[in-house]
């Protein structure tokens, strides 16, 4: 079973976490394991975060990408770590899904967005994504 590391904005900003179970489940629908699951957990505030020493969770998420074959990023709302974490993933060479909600009134990063390594699904509706994420999974 292929290894998907699942990458969203907590300290950031949680604007977006509605969207982020449902990505999740449509990875573990098409057949990937979802290493980094408890950041979909809607319980997680920017505030509140992961309530770990910042040198654990840099350790932990480290790993955790460097172990998945592939990384699937929800980059709708702006996140430091999320942006360290795709550049991480690309460096090692895995392959990296990149989702953005158009009706954010957001930006998407041109870091990201003209990426050639990067594949950039452009979403209105999460439902939109579920075929990109399950041919992404495919791929792998």
């Amino acid at each position: 079973m292929k290894k998907v590391y699942f990458a969203c904005s907590i300290a950031g900003g949680r604007d977006h976490a509605h969207v982020y179970s449902d990505v999740v489940n449509f990875i573990k629908i098409s057949g990937a394991k979802v290493i980094s699951e408890l950041f979909a957990d809607k319980v997680l505030t920017d505030a509140v975060g992961m309530k770990m020493v910042p040198s654990l969770v840099w350790h932990r998420d480290v790993k955790w990408v460097l172990d998945a074959d592939a990384i699937i990023a929800e980059v709708t709302q702006p996140s430091l770590g999320v942006g360290y974490e795709i550049a991480k993933a690309e460096d090692n060479g895995k392959p990296i899904l990149a989702l953005f909600c158009i009706e954010s009134g957001r930006r998407l990063s041109p870091m990201i967005d003209g990426n050639p390594n990067v594949t950039v699904i452009r979403y209105r509706e999460i439902q939109e994504t579920k075929k990109a994420v399950a041919e992404f999974i495919k791929n792998l």
